[in-house]
């Protein structure tokens, strides 16, 4: 049985004390949270020096957790150790570079309440450090960890959310065994989706999706190196990469990247075209070469991806 009001455990997992003053204010933003019952779960992924500022901050506070990893083990890892201690009916994950809205955990609550949902997840929003970049088109605002254009815009369950605004019942992430581990950044690894293989296994467990809520919003921080088009492109081949290696549910799979496809063939593609022809602005042109570019990057990813696994089985 669940109290009358849930209690939310948000998991926040950082590794760098160069982005302390970050961290910070993401745990603040937590903190601050409309809903009554929360408990903050900080792990600090092998920096003491990190540790150590936040435990001057946090170390006296009922509602906090504050765990220290030896060495660096993974977000993955360092999420499941959260899970391990965590007291909530609920548990939240958040990225160390976000800020949730005052009523972001109330309105992932009210979802668990509505749906009798077992996964809850919401909108990401940007916070642009150093302007918003006039060649990135909002189809792939999903490489820097923003919704992006052709997502669903209504409340309705979808394969999964990012995974600084998504949200699991503790007893299924218990059952389910938490994150995959090979999944997830560890130092320079760049194999991603760990959210999406997690919520894929609890669609073959449970038959269930995650629920979207547009209304539950995280700000996402957008630093100025992740606008560089070599980092955009790097990080769409990853995707892509990414992708390939996951096993997932071919029909659920296939779904979500089939419908993305289809909204940049026939909405996206044709719109752009009809916007460099009609108006001659560099900046409509940047942005469909953009576009043609990353989604080329996607799939030589996925491409390469095959090669490998082709490779790696017939060695």
């Amino acid at each position: 049985m669940y109290r009358d009001q849930m209690r939310v455990s948000v998991i926040i997992c950082a590794y760098d004390v160069e982005l302390y003053p970050h961290v910070r204010e993401a745990a603040e933003g937590v903190l601050g949270q409309t809903h009554d019952d929360i408990e903050l779960i900080l792990i600090v992924d092998g920096d003491e020096k990190l540790y150590r500022k936040l435990e001057a901050d946090f170390g006296d506070r009922d509602d906090v957790q504050l765990l220290l990893n030896d060495e660096n083990i993974g977000l993955s890892a360092s999420r499941n150790r959260g899970i391990e201690v965590a007291t909530g009916d609920v548990v939240a994950f958040l990225d160390d570079d976000a800020v949730p809205e005052p009523d972001w955990v109330e309105t992932l609550v009210g979802g668990y309440e509505r749906h009798d949902a077992l996964a809850v997840g919401g909108r990401m929003t940007p916070i642009w450090l150093d302007g918003k970049p006039t060649y990135l088109p909002s189809e792939f605002y999903w490489l820097i960890g923003v919704t992006h254009e052709g997502h669903p815009e209504t409340e309705q369950e979808v394969r999964n959310t990012f995974g600084s605004n998504i949200s699991f019942r503790r007893t299924v992430l218990e059952e389910l065994g938490g994150f995959d581990e090979q999944l997830g950044r560890t130092g320079a690894a760049q194999l991603q989706g760990e959210e999406t293989e997690l919520a894929d296994r609890l669609y073959e467990e449970y038959g269930e999706r995650v629920w979207y809520l547009p209304d539950a919003e995280v700000g996402h921080k957008i630093f100025p190196y992740r606008l560089h088009p070599t980092w955009l492109l790097s990080r769409a081949f990853w995707q892509g990469y990414s992708k390939q290696k996951m096993e997932q549910p071919a029909t659920d799979a296939e779904s979500s990247e089939s419908a993305f496809l289809r909204h940049l063939l026939v909405q996206s593609i044709p719109r752009r075209l009809r916007d460099v022809v009609s108006t001659h602005a560099i900046d409509n042109a940047l942005q469909l070469a953009m576009l043609l570019l990353l989604t080329g990057a996607v799939g030589f990813g996925y491409l390469y991806g095959v090669a490998h696994t082709i490779a790696t089985t017939n060695s």
